[in-house]
Parts: C-alpha cells; sequence; structure tokens
C-alpha cells in the first residue's frame, strides 16, 4: 500500500471557496434549466434531494458522452432526470438512451425537464426493477456508455448485467463508490457495505480496466476491454 505522505496524497481540501472556483474556471456551473431542476427537487423531495448527481459529475457526463462519441447508453436510476438530461445532451446525432428507475413521482418532473431541455426524443424511460429491464436488453455487446447510480445493494447486478453488454472500449461508470467515506468504516451501515463489496467486485473483474476518481461521492470508471484482450 502507497505511504500516506506528501508524494502521494496530493489532494487539496475542498472549501467552499475553492470548489466555487473549479465549478466557475471548469465552466460547471448548472446552467438555469438544470439549476432550476436542482431547486424544484429540493422543493419536491427535500429529504432525498442528495440523490442528484453533483453540478461537477453532471458536467463530466455531457463532457464524457461527447468525448466518446457514445450513442446508446443506459443509466441505471432516473430519479428526477438531473444525470439523464446530462447524458442525453452529450448524445451524438441518432443517438439514445435507456434510464431505468421506479418511481413514477419522481420521474414525472424528469419528464418535464427533459421535454423543456429539447432532449425528450432522445430518452425512453423504462418504469419497473432495473434487473428486469437490463435483462430484456439484447444479450450481445452493444452499448456504448452506461451509468450505474441506483440501489446500493444492487450495485453488483447491474454491473453484471451491464459488462457483457459493453462493446469494447465501452464506458461504465458508477456513482457514490466512497460512499461520504463510509466505506473504509470498520464497521459501515449497509448500503456502505454493500458499495464496499461492489468496489472489490469490480477491482477483481479482469473483463475491464478501471480508475475511482474523488469526485463529488465518489466515481468509478471502467474501460471494457477488447475481448482479445480478456484472460481465458
Amino acid at each position: 500500500m502507497l505511504r500516506n505522505d506528501s508524494l502521494t496524497q496530493r489532494n487539496l481540501p475542498l472549501t467552499t471557496g475553492l470548489y466555487d472556483y473549479l465549478l466557475h474556471q471548469g465552466r460547471m456551473v448548472p446552467d438555469p434549466l438544470l439549476a432550476e431542476l436542482l431547486d424544484r427537487t429540493r422543493e419536491a423531495i427535500p429529504d432525498q434531494a442528495h440523490m442528484s448527481v453533483a453540478p461537477e459529475e453532471g458536467a463530466l457526463l455531457t463532457f464524457l458522452v461527447r468525448l466518446l462519441g457514445a450513442k446508446r447508453i443506459v443509466e441505471v436510476g432516473t430519479f428526477t432526470g438531473f444525470s439523464s438530461l446530462c447524458l442525453a445532451r452529450g448524445l451524438s446525432p441518432g443517438g439514445a438512451l435507456i434510464t431505468c428507475d421506479v418511481s413514477p413521482e419522481w420521474t414525472t418532473l424528469a419528464r418535464e425537464f427533459w421535454t423543456r431541455g429539447g432532449v425528450a426524443d432522445r430518452i425512453e424511460l423504462r418504469l419497473g426493477p432495473a434487473l428486469d429491464t437490463l435483462r430484456a436488453l439484447p444479450a450481445e455487446p452493444h452499448l456504448d456508455l452506461a451509468f450505474i447510480d441506483a440501489d446500493k445493494p444492487g450495485y453488483v447486478g447491474y454491473w453484471e448485467e451491464l459488462v457483457p453488454r459493453m462493446l469494447p472500449g465501452a464506458l461504465l461508470m458508477v456513482d457514490n463508490t466512497l460512499f461520504s467515506g463510509e466505506v473504509i468504516d470498520e464497521q459501515p451501515g449497509e448500503k456502505a457495505a454493500a458499495v464496499r463489496r461492489f468496489n472489490e467486485h469490480a477491482r477483481q473483474d479482469d473483463r475491464v480496466e478501471l480508475v475511482m476518481l474523488p469526485i463529488a461521492d465518489g466515481l468509478t470508471l471502467a474501460r471494457r476491454l477488447p475481448f482479445d484482450e480478456v484472460p481465458a
């Protein structure tokens, strides 16, 4: 294990002022539509509003979709549609996003903002258990990008359904993989323990190469390896 010293630990404490600077200099401040969606989410579901992705993470989603030229995306966990809106904005012409959730109430707000954002025609919402939705997808590799941000005990199952459906070079993104730092607790809570199990599961998966980034609540990026690079 690396030593915790000045040569290996280079992360800066992210003060409020520095975070504000980061958002502005990185052009990651939410535009008026995204800002309104965050406000409406706080008003409608105040005890769950933290489930929306952070502004810098939303900007990164759009950036990565555009960088990859992704056309086929799956999202597990829609909530009120902030991340879906960010993903759909980055889609190439003719691209489509399938997003999964179980809440008609939360996703009603999502539909409103997808329409106002001009991306509703690119998004297909599938209500119901996400595992059922994923298992109904074509089994062969066909996805360019996937984003998992849903119930933590379900992460391993979602991962196992998605990895075989990813094209070589495709990107999987998994949110909350640091879970407020609780993943290193000696006795983590149920959700943190589930995230820790997932993290170890993904780390040992030789079908992908991955990195974990300290963005927002932790974001894991995994690239699907070409099939001839995967150990037999």
